[in-house]
């Protein structure tokens, strides 16, 4: 049924994989310049990593990088810091680890998909079919570079909350949902059938695209020429389907009676040396693989139940979360300064006086985004945002790192605007109400005045 084209990943012109496309998002042979030099993303074939392979990686990211490791809101991998003359050799580190990386488009799988976790059919066999019987198509410079696509076997655990262009969700061992534009609970269906079915549905989709227009996405189709290929748009037998629920953190047990453990790393980002640390305490714990997820967190999987509860102890140690009201977790930040060249402030150290200071600002109803400079790398939505200046800060309360500022901070009085800040939603804010509901109702004209005020 379908297919896209996501953030992540080209092949090395050394590797053994096939399809390799250039030209979309940063990829091991085409990574993207940044502050603190080059930067590669990857996703590993099926989205599952073995724990020698993951600490292979956090080696190769010491060794070439500048020894950080990230996980993307996608659940890609990235590694910081590479210089021009490194790329080539993290790419035969990558591929000498045993290391596959399918190129663009990036098919996106849940991270808790396969039989031991209740999948009505195979996802990852379903991807391979379809790289094989559409590579032409999919290797096409017309579509476009973000093009996303999610292949869900129908398990417990999904990506319902995921937005895509193209959407397969199994509904039953042999038959499969085609939908696009959005998440599990607002994408269109548009085609229902069988495997084969599904791949003619998704080729007939690609090629709707690039007829209409270079580049384009499936909320650009119009609904006139997805009428015509797809005759049964609207059909009651298309009623959408969202899929699994999203795998929180913590432990969770499988269909087969092994345990999971979710983590994540605060703010998303490791060091290889804490990495390492972290994968040495668990290795003699029976740990299957380890599998990166949306929202920048990993499930470390194939755990006994007297196991898991030992990965949390050790987890926690070297920095990271299982607790899903981790504050951390509603606050984006970039590398900072320290780690990238462009940034005018430590944007980790940042979020952490945030936590401190202003923990009312962090329930969850609205989107943080601590910004190192204007380029607003971390977060390319609006949001409340906070971007480094060479004289300070500029707040965007609803935007982007590149706009205009509300408001402009100076350097040396960040902090006490952050505690005015936090007086100001603990005073003003009415009972129930949200701190996006108390910030929307206060205005941008009142929030910038208490933010003057000594």
């Amino acid at each position: 049924m379908a297919l896209g084209d996501h953030m992540d990943t080209d092949i090395t012109e050394g590797g053994t994989q096939p399809f390799a496309r250039r030209g979309a998002c940063p990829t091991l042979s085409q990574p993207m310049p940044t502050g603190d030099g080059l930067l590669a993303r990857l996703r590993p074939k099926a989205g599952i990593l073995d724990i020698d392979q993951f600490e292979s990686l956090a080696h190769a990211a010491a060794r070439y990088g500048n020894g950080l490791l990230e996980i993307t809101a996608r659940g890609s991998l990235q590694i910081r810091g590479l210089r021009q003359e490194t790329v080539d050799p993290l790419a035969i580190a990558i591929d000498a680890a045993g290391i596959v990386v399918l190129p663009n488009p990036v098919v996106e799988l849940p991270p808790l998909h396969g039989v031991g976790f209740g999948d009505l059919a195979d996802a990852a066999a379903m991807e391979l079919r379809l790289r094989e019987q559409l590579a032409e198509l999919l290797q096409s410079p017309g579509l476009a570079p973000k093009l996303a696509m999610i292949i869900d076997g129908g398990g417990r655990f999904g990506l319902a909350d995921v937005t895509a262009d193209i959407r397969l969700l199994a509904v039953s061992s042999r038959t499969w949902q085609v939908a696009i534009a959005g998440d599990g609970h607002s994408a269109r269906a548009i085609a229902i059938g069988t495997a084969e079915e599904t791949i003619l549905a998704v080729s007939e989709l690609l090629r709707l695209l690039l007829s209409s227009g270079w580049r384009k996405r499936c909320r650009e189709i119009p609904h006139a020429r997805l009428q015509e290929v797809f005759p049964s748009l609207g059909s009651a037998s298309l009623t959408g389907q969202p899929g699994g629920e999203t795998a929180r953190l913590g432990v969770h047990e499988g269909a087969d009676g092994t345990f999971v453990v979710g983590l994540r790393p605060r703010f998303g980002q490791m060091s290889a040396n804490d990495l390492t640390a972290f994968l040495a305490s668990v290795r003699a714990l029976g740990v299957k693989d380890i599998r990166p997820a949306p929202d920048r967190r990993f499930f470390v999987t194939g755990l006994g139940p007297d196991r898991a509860p030992i990965v949390l102890q050790h987890a926690h140690r070297h920095g990271l979360s299982s607790d899903s009201q981790d504050m951390s977790a509603q606050i984006s930040t970039c590398a900072g300064s320290g780690a990238c060249a462009s940034s005018f402030y430590a944007t980790k150290a940042m979020a952490e006086a945030v936590i401190d200071i202003c923990p009312d600002l962090l329930d969850g109803s609205l989107a943080v985004h601590l910004s190192g400079c204007a380029k607003g790398c971390a977060h390319p939505r609006p949001a409340l945002t906070l971007a480094g200046t060479a004289g300070g800060y500029n707040l965007v309360l609803n935007g982007l790192a590149s706009e205009a500022p509300d408001a402009q901070i100076a350097g040396s009085d960040i902090k006490s605007a952050i505690e005015r800040l936090a007086r100001l939603i603990k005073n003003e804010s009415q009972a129930g109400e949200s701190a996006r509901a108390c910030l929307g109702r206060l205005g941008k004209e009142n929030i910038t005045r208490a933010l003057r005020q000594e």
